[in-house]
């Protein structure tokens, strides 16, 4: 079977992505050809300083023979990054590089041998700087696709906020009807393509125990109507259900996607049940795009303690 290959753009360069990349090759092997997208002499630093030992094999931005590659060594299409530390602090110097990667990624996406992508963490601060809420906005808008979400997969239970990296005051502004369904439908549509499963969806409220001292809680005059109306097209949904206690366990075990209202309210206990065993996914792109779910960490900078698992789950969802 000839593997289709999975693009990887390596993401921040001061963050544990080169770190978790060389252990997940170490003790794993991938059916499908590995591309990393990022800074060749990077990498290379990041080898010796931690004590790994790969061939490299870099590719040009327009090669296109896929079908002759395999991961016995690191393939690369190297991007230039002017860097006089190899690890240094975060800052917007790496910004320009970052986007070069993302656009290369990008460009061969649109070729149909490529459709499958990873990116590393990067700073939401400095990369994107107010622009984009996060990454899942950012490809959102340069692929033309008005319509996306961000699920947090994990095979036993998946999380997804309908809001992602907003200001908590700004939460209430953007909750609405149409959202919910829009996200419900591409939430059902990935498990019922893609993982041949039927979805069990429980969604939250917004305020504690889903009540208000306003007589127009979002509950009432969102929330609850929308549920009302996919249950009426067949959608297998129930809440609104109060955050706190829709994660324990006798609730788990009717549901496999729980969505909630902002970012916070449904990751934190995600990662408070799984760790970092739960892959990110974005919904709704031209492509499959994962990335592991955690964000630069530089304060682990080249410690050699991070752990893969998040990034060697992304590559087992995508080997394929």
């Amino acid at each position: 079977m000839n593997y289709k290959p999975i693009l990887i753009v390596a993401g921040e360069p001061n963050s544990i992505f080169f770190e978790i990349f060389f252990k997940s090759l170490k003790n794993n092997r991938f059916k499908s050809p590995l591309i990393l997208i990022a800074s060749k002499d990077l990498l290379l630093n990041h080898m010796g300083l931690l004590g790994f030992n790969f061939k490299i094999n870099t590719l040009s931005e327009n090669f296109n023979n896929h079908s002759r590659l395999d991961n016995k060594n690191i393939n690369i299409i190297d991007i230039k990054y002017n860097f006089k530390k190899t690890l240094d602090i975060i800052s917007n110097k790496s910004n320009k590089y970052i986007t070069k990667c993302f656009a290369v990624a990008l460009k061969l996406l649109k070729k149909k041998d490529y459709f499958k992508l990873i990116n590393g963490p990067v700073s939401k601060k400095n990369f994107l700087q107010g622009k984009y809420f996060g990454i899942t906005e950012y490809l959102a808008k340069k692929t033309k696709c008005s319509n996306v979400a961000m699920l947090i997969y994990n095979k036993n239970l998946s999380v997804s906020p309908l809001t992602t990296h907003l200001p908590l005051k700004d939460v209430h502004k953007n909750l609405s009807k149409i959202k919910i369904i829009t996200h419900v439908k591409l939430i059902s549509n990935f498990y019922k393509n893609r993982l041949k499963q039927k979805t069990k969806i429980a969604i939250t409220g917004l305020n504690p125990h889903c009540e208000s001292n306003f007589k127009n809680s979002e509950e009432s005059t969102i929330i609850t109507p929308t549920i009302k109306n996919l249950k009426a097209k067949n959608f297998k949904v129930e809440g609104p259900f109060p955050a706190d206690t829709i994660f324990m366990q006798k609730n788990l075990r009717k549901f496999n996607v729980i969505i909630g209202m902002y970012h916070d309210q449904v990751l934190t206990p995600m990662k408070a049940l799984f760790g970092f065993d739960a892959i990110n996914i974005t919904l709704g792109l031209p492509f499959i795009r994962v990335s592991p779910d955690h964000g630069p960490n530089s304060s682990m900078l080249g410690k050699n303690l991070s752990d893969p698992k998040s990034l060697i789950e992304a590559l087992k969802f995508l080997d394929k």
